[in-house]
């Protein structure tokens, strides 16, 4: 960033709160900052350095970039990874370079043999670098541990002073022998000689489809464990055992009592493996589809974006459009996010980039550690509901639904205007209730920012034109790529030749976004064991009929049962997001609460962004809420207060969904329907979100504190505007003019108790 003081000329730092020094230089002229050359040391008696030259003690600005990555990736859904040198970091950069290769090429020259052996070919590359990437990390009992300890400080007081982590970071056999072990039961259905009575070739693979052979079903349940065992490295321990439960619901769910509504006639292991092995519904399902064929062709889409120097731009110019506004920190904030969240698609990552430039802002603007933290967090998990490069699950919608993926996009537009305008409201209010200090942000014109570096904005653009003259999403991507690769070669200047794209920076790109895929992958596979499992018991249409019951129970109206229904629903959705990765959050839900909501008329496009809003949005709720736990890293906040400031900041979000599915006029906020529908349905629910907003934020701007009872009048009126009906329309306006109303005079009152004099701004307690 560029230098940064308040009022006051005071500095102000510019990293994370537990990240190592670093900084990065300004451009003279407002552009985007740029690493300082490292300066040669100095033998004694040799000649000063030039003027120009770097201090030899300024901190490495690449220092800082990687304690930043660092930090993301210690609160991404995934865990972070080995850094591999050597032997091993050469043959993963090889391998990834392969697979890589491979998932260009099949965008224009198609496998011949069909996209499952395509996939089975993916998953045989990817799978063992997860084993190599990625340490077991399995805890030793506690008379182990402290034994180790003593050996270690034992060690430090010799001559090896490495840690344990040094010293074990590279992988082990055991890393080596399942990688090995993995190379071979992905690739044993497409080779071509006989093994037992096993097999032969990828044909006679498909043709023993329902009549494995010893030897395939010993191979499938090896792949089985393998994948738990990925997904144990790369995600913890809870996904791998709700996909056990799914396993063991299907072998033993024919003991249950067959007038239980989930019970099924029961299947043997041959059966599930052959499910899961030779089916299009298991391992190589759309999930796998998915990552295989769109996410690592948009994840390495963001590392050549990145590399390009996308990213400072982005935050740059946030900073510049804002650097006059009193309430320039917050808005730098939450404009950062939502600029680096269209080529991120990750909460937790585009958190902790936000915050290691925009906290110095924040907090030299007067903002808590938790407040900041908490506005942090919800402006980066809205990367994950930002166009043009949503979440992965985005891609599984349109497979799904067998759209394009340009609708996709279409459907998430308005509701990532409203996300992002209740955080504005939220900071703007924030600013005046607490008396936020004005910062003054030393950055040039956005319009000189604009003239030398908006050639980044290119490449999103041209992927939303590809998509909408007919091209596909993996070409669209391709092409962008591709785009630039070639404007990154426009930087005019010597010192921005570092972000030019040469061959050496474009492996560094392709092996890193195949790197930033393993543990998608790795998820999306392990998937394949839920959707098989439940599509062969038939537990879908068996939970949405118990989900349905269950509000049936309640009351007979078909309104209200689709309203607790879909409440249900979110419950559900959101508790099973805590435990879960977001990609996996989806899945499980389109299977279980999706047949629900279709069987009540709600459309397919609206129950599946359903869906996937509260699948994303578990990323924000306690107690996990991995973004705002990478906030409060990045601020050095309290954690459960960074949750609670989050979820305020969020809460609209939470509520919008809702009116997607409980009246028809709802398909307006997914672009669906006439134009007076859609700005009938954006306008409402505009409207709503802000009057949350007041209600959450104690604050009518312009006017002055809200108390109490306009407070609870506020939610009420928010909550029925939701309805996008005429007459809860009608009553939730009225509220908010009463509520509005009642803040009216709460400050005649004030004025005319403090004879005058101006109030001085409140200060809200956390």
């Amino acid at each position: 960033m560029s230098p940064i003081s308040s009022p006051d000329g005071s500095p102000s730092p510019a990293l994370p709160a537990n990240s190592p020094a670093g900084g990065s230089a300004a451009s003279p002229d407002g552009g985007p900052p740029r690493p300082r050359p490292e300066a040669e040391p100095t033998e004694p008696g040799a000649s000063k350095p030039d003027p120009g030259t770097p201090d030899p003690g300024t901190p490495d600005p690449g220092v800082a970039e990687r304690a930043t990555r660092d930090l993301a990736a210690q609160f991404e859904d995934e865990k972070p990874g080995r850094v591999l040198s050597g032997p091993a970091g050469l043959l993963l950069t090889t391998a990834a370079l392969a697979v890589g290769a491979l998932a260009l090429w099949q965008v224009f020259r198609p496998l011949s043999q069909g996209s499952k052996y395509y996939l089975i070919i993916f998953l045989a590359g990817v799978l063992p670098l997860v084993f190599l990437a990625y340490p077991a990390d399995l805890r030793l009992p506690a008379r182990l541990r402290a034994r180790r300890r003593r050996t270690n400080r034992a060690d430090a007081t010799g001559g090896d002073r490495r840690t344990p982590r040094q010293s074990s970071s590279g992988p082990t056999v055991t890393d080596w022998a399942l990688g090995a072990l993995a190379i071979a039961a992905c690739l044993y259905p497409v080779l071509p000689m006989r093994i037992g009575s096993g097999g032969g070739g990828y044909n006679a693979f498909l043709d023993r489809q329902g009549l494995l052979a010893p030897t395939d079903l010993v191979l499938g349940t090896v792949l089985l464990l393998l994948l738990l065992e990925a997904c144990r490295r790369t995600t913890g321990w809870i996904l791998p055992a709700v996909c056990l439960l799914f396993l063991g619901y299907g072998y033993y769910g024919g003991l249950l009592p067959q007038s239980w509504p989930v019970a099924h006639a029961g299947l043997d292991f041959s059966q599930l493996v052959d499910a899961f092995y030779n089916s299009d519904s298991g391992f190589y399902g759309t999930p796998l589809d998915v990552a295989a064929s769109y996410i690592v062709l948009f994840t390495i889409y963001g590392a050549v974006l990145e590399l390009s120097g996308a990213g400072r731009f982005f935050v740059e110019l946030s900073a510049a459009a804002f650097r006059r506004s009193r309430t320039a920190a917050g808005r730098t904030a939450v404009a950062s996010g939502f600029l680096l969240g269209t080529v991120s698609g990750s909460g937790a990552a585009t958190t902790v980039s936000i915050g290691a430039v925009t906290w110095p802002l924040l907090r030299r603007a007067g903002y808590p550690p938790e407040r900041a933290g908490g506005m942090l967090a919800a402006a980066g998990v809205g990367a994950i509901l930002s166009p043009p490069t949503l979440g992965a699950a985005a891609f599984i919608i349109a497979e799904y639904l067998g759209v394009s993926y340009l609708q996709v996009l279409g459907w998430a537009t308005v509701p990532t205007v409203l996300y992002y305008l209740g955080i504005l409201l939220a900071v703007e209010i924030d600013a005046r209730r607490s008396g936020v200090r004005p910062v003054v942000i030393d950055v040039g014109s956005p319009w000189r920012l604009l003239a030398r570096f908006g050639y980044h904005f290119a490449s999103l653009i041209a992927i939303i034109v590809f998509l909408a003259i007919g091209v596909s999403a993996t070409r669209a991507v391709v092409f962008a790529i591709v785009l630039t690769v070639a404007l990154s070669f426009l930087a005019p200047r010597n010192e921005d030749r570092a972000h030019r794209l040469t061959p050496g920076r474009l492996v560094t790109s392709l092996v890193t976004g195949v790197r930033g895929v393993l543990a998608v992958t790795a998820v999306c596979a392990a998937a394949g064991i839920i959707t098989a499992t439940t599509t062969k018991t038939g537990l879908g249409p068996q939970a949405a009929a118990l989900l349905i019951g269950g509000a049936q129970a309640a009351t007979s109206d078909p309104t209200l049962v689709l309203v607790l229904t879909a409440l249900l629903a979110a419950v559900a959705l959101s508790l099973l997001g805590l435990a879960v990765p977001v990609t996996a959050s989806f899945v499980i839900g389109w299977v279980i609460v999706g047949p629900a909501l279709l069987d009540l008329g709600v459309t397919a496009p609206a129950a599946a962004m359903f869906v996937f809003y509260f699948a994303v949005l578990s990323e924000v709720s306690p107690p996990t809420a991995l973004a705002a736990v990478a906030a409060a890293a990045v601020t050095g906040g309290r954690l459960v207060p960074t949750m609670w400031q989050t979820l305020r900041y969020a809460l609209p979000a939470y509520l919008t969904p809702i009116a997607f599915v409980i009246t028809p006029a709802g398909l307006g906020l997914l672009g669906i329907g006439g134009v007076q529908r859609i700005a009938f349905a954006a306008g409402v629910t505009a409207l709503s979100v802000a009057v949350l907003a007041v209600a959450a934020g104690g604050w009518l701007p312009g006017v002055g504190p809200a108390g109490a009872p306009e407070r609870v009048l506020g939610a009420l009126a928010g909550v029925t505007l939701l309805w996008l009906e005429p007459v809860p329309v009608t009553v939730g306006v009225a509220l908010a003019v009463v509520a509005a109303a009642g803040v009216f005079i709460r400050r005649g009152a004030a004025n005319r108790s403090s004879s005058g004099s101006p109030a001085n701004p409140v200060e809200e307690q956390l």
